[in-house]
């Protein structure tokens, strides 16, 4: 087990539950909590079965799937579901999605990310004269829309290990969708703010009043248009989406977007496949971390960055009364600058570009992560030169992709030993802007690199046909090695920050002992090899002075994690589940 500080939490929890009534399931009445600040959770306990998703609707739509006996994936199906409608800025099915599942035997890593369409190529977020267009031209429209994997991705997931019907995991989304769902705060937030959203007229017309205002906070909001595209799909599976008039339609408003149409064809759609890949497994001290393999980053860079973080002992540097000293930043920080110069020149999709060397191996391999570690010294190393993984014959340049935040994550245990890890995306803020048929296209591909070479040569994670493009989501499950036992399922939203998140995570829990709610709770903080960042109104003036004092450019912002994790406590003999969610948003947890 991961181990605590103490096991009066774990004992008193256990009294908890074992002093509960039956559970009586009641829908909720209220808007999710505020999403502005930071609303303080303390975790929930179980002992059967637990989700814990970015939106309580969300997080409910689970619960029943497991209530009814339902597998994991069946949960994170009915959950992703309403996610689509309740944090359309952050996820849905117009997106796709890497999901890390185990069943008690086996690790596997679901590949839902969405991908380029057959006639695009290294040029596509250039202009003509070869130089990268602005971000903001490439995410707005057509252009950057890849063809939606999530749908695929999660009935392949299913007919391997789903339990109940797939048509009734479409009902808690459904029911929403028809009668209505309270807008909550973030969702009201960021419409707010928003300032393309109302240039799509079918999105305008709903999400905002007939004064362009964005509708306010409780606000009942009805989708009849994806309760009839959920209506086909829950009926004719992922290929009622695939194939003739929801593909037809996505291929059309692509097209037709008047100031920057892409080239995504309703072929493209129909030629979508989600693919099985082997996870990215490496020890830590008493326990194995899986993660995402490429196209996501998100495996291998927490990987090598618990690799050099085990080598420097950073369990030796404790949080002091919820904030981490100097020396942990520090070393988190610097081994955050090694892994993100590697990530950022050799991680692709590998479909198409090898890792170098021995691949993932290479990438992992003791000596080079002790190479990697003998760079840190008392002082930080300012920006990190990526380095020469063993067996490297082949030169890349530098990536420029800017991945964007708003991600959603979810976390799934159910009661027949199988567990998941789920990271799903649009990619921006409300994804390119375009709605069809009640749902938000994504713009995944501007986490391609815009330019397409460097003098060092080609650049991994350019733009080609067909190709995934470079992701940082990192849905990680962590086993007991001694007895296999699933012991962490975590991730998180975050665009390339996601890394540093779900790695504090793993660090707190693992290093420190401290619950997943704790290690959530932790001032967010690390390097994406630039300035060493800290979470604004959680790092003490005394941190920020002691870390420039050795060398650190700091900088201090807002940073909207939206962690969601699911751990196993053991007190006398007995498991359960404890289950956190970030308070930076609206997360919970629901369980028995």
């Amino acid at each position: 087990m991961i181990r605590m500080k103490t096991l009066a939490l774990a004992c008193a929890l256990l009294g908890a539950l074992a002093a509960a009534p039956a559970h009586s399931y009641e829908a909720p009445q209220r808007a999710p909590e505020i999403a502005s600040g930071y609303a303080n959770k303390t975790g929930w306990a179980a002992k059967k079965f637990m989700v814990a998703a970015a939106n309580p609707l969300a997080a409910d739509a689970g619960y029943q799937m497991l209530r009814r006996g339902g597998a994991a994936i069946d949960a994170a199906i009915a959950t992703q579901l309403v996610l689509s409608l309740v944090e359309p800025q952050s996820s849905g099915i117009g997106g796709g999605a890497f999901l890390m599942h185990s069943d008690g035997k086996t690790v596997q890593a679901y590949d839902g990310r969405e991908t380029a369409p057959a006639s695009a190529d290294e040029h596509l977020f250039q202009n003509p004269d070869g130089s990268p267009l602005s971000r903001r031209a490439g995410i707005v429209g057509g252009r950057a829309v890849g063809a939606p994997g999530v749908l695929r991705m999660l009935e392949l997931a299913h007919q391997q290990h789903g339990k109940l019907p797939w048509a009734t995991l479409f009902g808690p989304a459904l029911k929403l969708a028809e009668r209505g769902f309270p807008v909550s705060p973030r969702l009201n937030t960021l419409l707010r703010a928003e300032q393309y959203l109302l240039k799509d007229p079918v999105a305008a017309a709903y999400f905002y009043d007939g004064r362009q205002q964005a509708w306010p906070v409780g606000h009942i909001l009805k989708n009849p248009a994806l309760a009839r595209t959920l209506r086909e799909i829950a009926k004719g599976g992922a290929d009622a989406f695939y194939q003739g008039r929801i593909a037809d339609d996505i291929a059309a408003k692509v097209a037709g977007h008047a100031a920057n149409p892409g080239g995504l064809t309703a072929r493209d759609i129909a030629d979508y496949r989600p693919k099985v890949r082997e996870p990215v497994c490496s020890d830590y001290r008493r326990w194995t971390v899986c993660g995402m393999p490429p196209p996501s980053a998100g495996g291998i860079a927490i990987a090598q960055m618990l690799g050099i973080l085990e080598l420097k002992d950073i369990g030796q540097y404790p949080p002091q009364d919820g904030v981490p000293g100097a020396d942990a930043v520090h070393l988190f920080a610097e081994a955050g600058r090694l892994a993100f110069a590697d990530r950022d020149r050799y991680v692709a999709d590998t479909d198409f570009v090898p890792l170098p060397g021995a691949g993932v191996a290479a990438m992992l391999d003791r000596g080079y992560l002790a190479q990697r570690a003998a760079l840190i010294g008392p002082a930080s190393m300012g920006r990190a030169k990526s380095g020469t993984p063993p067996g490297m014959l082949v030169a890349w340049g530098a990536d420029d992709a800017v991945e964007r935040p708003s991600t959603s994550h979810l976390a799934v245990v159910d009661r027949y030993g199988a567990g998941l890890s789920m990271t799903t995306s649009v990619e921006d803020a409300f994804g390119s802007r375009q709605m069809v048929d009640g749902f938000l296209l994504n713009n995944q591909l501007t986490d391609f690199s815009f330019a397409s070479a460097d003098a060092d040569g080609s650049i991994a994670n350019r733009v080609q046909a067909g190709k995934r493009p470079r992701s940082a989501m990192a849905p990680t499950l962590v086993f007991e090695k001694a007895s296999g036992k699933l012991v962490l399922a975590v991730g998180a939203p975050g665009g390339s920050a996601i890394i540093n998140y779900v790695a504090k995570v793993l660090v707190a829990t693992m290093d420190w002992g401290l619950n997943v709610q704790q290690a959530i709770n932790l001032p967010n903080f690390g390097s994406r090899n630039g300035p060493t960042e800290l979470e604004a109104g959680r790092a003490p003036a005394a941190l920020v002075e002691a870390l420039k004092a050795r060398g650190h450019e700091v900088r201090v912002f807002d940073q909207t994690s939206g962690l969601q994790g699911i751990m196993r406590l053991s007190a006398h003999g007995q498991d359960i589940w404890f289950g956190g969610a970030d308070p930076r948003r609206e997360g919970s947890v629901r369980g028995d």
